[in-house]
C-alpha cells in the first residue's frame, strides 16, 4: 500500500484496491504495517479531517494528535491522492 507518511509507529497510507467509483479522499492509519480494515479518516476540500472509523483501536489521545497532524498536512495528502489515483472527489 502506498505510504503517505509515518507518524511515530503509525503508517498513514492509501489502500490501493479502492472501490469503484472511487471514494472521496481519505487515508487509512495502522500501527506497524498496513491492514485492510484500519482506521479511516476523510479529508475535505478545506483540509478538515473527519474520523470515519477507528478500527485500529488507536487510543483517543494518540488519535487526536494524529488528526491534528493530518489536518496540518492535508494539502500534501490531497496532492499525493491525485498523483496516485489520478482523480479526486471530496467528503462533504
Amino acid at each position: 500500500m502506498p505510504q503517505v507518511f509515518k507518524i511515530g509507529s503509525y503508517w498513514v497510507y492509501f489502500w490501493a484496491d479502492e472501490n469503484e467509483p472511487l471514494e472521496p479522499i481519505h487515508v487509512h492509519i495502522a500501527e506497524g504495517s498496513p491492514v485492510k480494515n484500519a482506521t479511516k479518516v476523510w479529508i475535505t476540500k478545506s483540509g478538515k479531517c473527519y474520523l470515519c472509523n477507528n478500527n485500529s483501536k488507536i487510543p483517543n489521545h494518540v488519535l487526536n494528535n494524529i488528526l491534528k497532524i493530518l489536518e496540518a498536512r492535508s494539502s500534501e495528502i490531497i496532492e499525493k491522492w491525485i498523483k496516485f489515483f489520478g482523480q479526486i472527489s471530496y467528503y462533504c
